[in-house]
């Protein structure tokens, strides 16, 4: 009943399949990711959202002043993967005593020249908005990490920051 060809037939028609597949999912992925292009080939004009909400924001030294430093520890730990805290350098140079500290100055550490380049000093609201996004903060960084969304999370992280600077 079922002889070689039958078998070679079938397997073809299953490999033929996953290929047509596979092809589709490229197809469409470079058709609708935006980051695969860099700019959107449309943009829909909307009215801006950030005042019809009705809630007012809240500035980021207000938020800072109630972060949690336990918490900040433990969202510290997405970073201590390139970050250490105790004086010595890892894939990124040592975060204790960085609130407050220049810019790239980490004597020993080789910075991407982005952050060098940048001259000022580590303040809360700094961290803050390289936390948010490095990469936006800082354009060429070599830092890959994607950032922090949560300002709670962010606040929390750099207040645990201080925390050890002191």
């Amino acid at each position: 009943m079922f002889d070689t060809m039958t078998l070679t037939k079938a397997t073809a028609g299953l490999c033929g399949a996953f290929l047509v597949f596979l092809l589709g999912k490229w197809v469409a992925e470079e058709l609708y990711h935006v980051e695969a292009h860099g700019e959107a080939s449309y943009v829909i004009e909307v009215a801006d959202a950030g005042g019809e909400t009705g809630e007012p924001e809240v500035d980021f030294a207000t938020i800072l002043a109630s972060a949690d430093i336990e918490r900040g520890a433990k969202v510290f730990k997405k970073c201590s993967a390139c970050h250490k805290v105790d004086g010595t350098d890892a894939t990124g140079p040592h975060l204790d005593g960085v609130v407050g500290r220049a810019q790239g100055s980490v004597a020993g550490f080789n910075y991407s020249g982005t952050l060098v380049g940048l001259g000022d000093v580590w303040t809360p609201e700094h961290l803050n908005e390289f936390l948010l996004k490095p990469s936006g903060y800082a354009p060429g960084t070599s830092m890959s990490f994607a950032g922090l969304k949560k300002v709670e999370e962010r606040a929390d992280v750099i207040a645990y920051l201080q925390s050890l600077g002191q």
